[in-house]
């Protein structure tokens, strides 16, 4: 797995299609690449017409839709999101991706928990 601390480092570049290339496709993945005191960086992986099962986190979390196509529901809210998509979920909300219509990949940030 690509993964850094960065403890030793100003500065770190990832590849993402490399990241990307680590997951099968067949099922539900995550792959954290980067984890720093204030922040952490992953890829997330859907398959079409999977399921969801997060739990709320206690980070506030930044998904950006890299490709694929689904619903999100944040609380009592959906939205449809696409590629292009920026979507920000604040920490303790309960959400998670449904109608999973093509394979999902998101690039996702959470940042350091405060509370």
């Amino acid at each position: 797995m690509l993964m850094t601390k960065m403890s030793d480092k100003a500065w770190e570049t990832f590849d993402i299609a490399a990241i990307q290339a680590e997951l099968d496709g067949n099922a539900v993945q995550y792959r954290e690449f980067l984890k720093v005191p204030a922040l952490s960086c992953g890829l997330y992986f859907l398959p079409r017409e999977s399921e969801d099962t997060q739990s709320p986190h206690a980070e506030d979390e930044v998904y950006y839709v890299l490709k694929g196509k689904a619903h999100l529901k944040v609380g009592d809210e959906t939205r449809e999101i696409g590629a292009g998509s920026l979507l920000y979920v604040k920490a303790s909300e309960t959400h998670s991706f449904f109608d999973i219509e093509e394979d999902i990949t998101l690039l996702v940030l959470f940042a350091a928990s405060g509370r």
